[in-house]
């Protein structure tokens, strides 16, 4: 990239908030993806929607790539951008707006996940999304993604809170969609196409969501299994009985044993695998759920079930799941963290394929996630300069999504395609799937410089 082009955004967005020196794009030539690197030309970080409008229309004229970021989080190398510009928003971190009335609030893309949970429940209020990297990520990112987390049972994810998106688009036009009515028909519902588009279609400058009244109480259990089928029957048996708890989450025994060494929250070691389960609301609806929940456990042969006596104790079990992915990620210098997703009523025969293509190709596969929604995470603790042993991984994982297409799933719950993922697409939706949705890229993006390369 000229100097001289460097020099233009410089004046948009200012010099202390243009990044073009050897380390700052070493930095941000990584994600939390491993494997993969692609350092940027420039980064920027812009402070006001109208700086990212003069930036998307000078890069949109002289045909430069654009690459949206938040806080790096992601998972599948959607945030990495070879040679362009990155904008990282995370200057534009304001809560514009929290409307009590119509129970919504209004940000800018850069605004941390759990600062918006602390100031909505302030107010009685509720944000229920939760990726575990909310203490970091940016609401920006969770709509691009399409953000799940420990409560996505009950509560849905990212897209089930979108009301309304401000996008500036490839060109720098500006497209509004949505707000805060809650019935709108008028024309495409474009807002649900834009939330999980992976910064591919448009960069988010203000997001509107719904929020919900706050539980009044709640109860958090743990289960202890001897064997794994045992904990994923529990799981079916638990959403068959018609209870949705907020959580239901799994940890095997390498994850159970890797939090324990890590966080010391006095789990279990010698049981095959764990359920974390949470249940809120009223709080005699919460006695009753967590009555149900534990009659299930132990008529499935839970071994040990055991209830948070206290906020403290619930906020350490809730801790331990929380802390799963650092915690694995310790034992070995690479951790390859993926998303299988099947229905919930395959979770067991899922558990036993992430096992067998484990045992097949000789890698340590430890697997944790939210079995309440068939959302799995198989996490490969390995080194990737060890290459015999990485081609076993990546041999093991094309197993496991085929396993998870072969069950009714899908390639990824929440983790989103990017460049990680992105051979497996046309395995989950086909030709006519693939011709579609670059169609509406194309319709998006003519020249295809908005984070260029990712999905397809």
């Amino acid at each position: 990239m000229e100097p001289t082009f460097i020099d233009t955004l410089r004046g948009i967005v200012g010099p202390d908030h243009t990044l073009s020196d050897r380390e700052s794009l070493a930095l941000y030539g990584y994600d939390s993806t491993p494997e993969l690197e692609a350092r940027p030309a420039v980064v920027l970080l812009p402070g006001h929607r109208d700086e990212i409008i003069r930036v998307m229309e000078l890069c949109h004229g002289a045909g430069v790539s654009v690459t949206p970021r938040g806080s790096g989080t992601n998972l599948s190398g959607g945030s990495l951008s070879a040679g362009g510009v990155v904008i990282q928003t995370s200057r534009m971190n304001r809560i514009l707006e929290l409307d009590e009335e119509n129970l919504t609030a209004t940000v800018e893309p850069g605004v941390i996940t759990s600062t918006l949970h602390r100031e909505v429940e302030r107010r009685g209020l509720f944000y229920p999304p939760d990726p575990g990297s909310m203490n970091i990520s940016t609401l920006g990112g969770n709509v691009a993604e399409n953000s799940g987390g420990l409560r996505g049972l009950k509560y849905g994810v990212t897209a089930d809170y979108v009301m309304g998106l401000e996008t500036v688009l490839a060109d720098g036009s500006l497209l509004t969609t949505g707000g805060k009515a809650v019935k709108d028909v008028a024309g495409y519902t474009t807002t649900p196409l834009l939330v999980s588009s992976e910064g591919t279609l448009g960069l988010f400058t203000a997001i509107t969501v719904k929020l919900i009244p706050k539980p009044r109480t709640k109860a958090t259990m743990l289960a202890h299994f001897t064997t794994m089928e045992e904990a994923a029957l529990t799981v079916s048996a638990i959403i068959a009985a018609k209870v949705i708890p907020a959580t239901l989450e799994f940890l095997d025994q390498v994850t159970i044993r890797c939090v324990e060494a890590y966080a010391h929250v006095g789990l279990p070691l010698d049981v095959a695998a764990v359920l974390l389960i949470e249940v809120d609301g009223h709080p005699a609806v919460v006695a009753e759920e967590a009555a149900a929940v534990e009659a299930i456990c132990r008529g499935h042969r839970a071994s040990l079930f055991q209830t948070a006596a206290t906020p403290e104790e619930a906020l350490n079990l809730a801790t331990a799941r929380r802390t799963a992915l650092s915690a694995l990620a310790r034992v070995k210098p690479t951790t390859i963290l993926e998303d299988a997703t099947v229905p919930r009523s395959c979770i067991a025969p899922m558990l036993q394929a992430i096992q067998d293509a484990a045992d097949r190709h000789r890698v340590t596969i430890g697997t944790f996630g939210h079995a309440g929604d068939g959302n799995l995470h198989p996490t490969c603790l390995t080194d990737e300069r060890d290459q015999d042993e990485i081609r076993r991984a990546h041999a093991a994982f094309t197993e496991i999504f085929e396993a998870a297409i072969a069950l009714g799933g899908t390639i990824t719950g929440e983790h989103g395609v990017g460049l990680a993922k992105k051979k497996y697409l046309p395995r989950l939706v086909g030709e006519t799937g693939i011709r579609i949705m670059r169609g509406i890229k194309a319709a998006f993006d003519p020249q295809g410089t908005l984070n260029p390369g990712k999905i397809f």
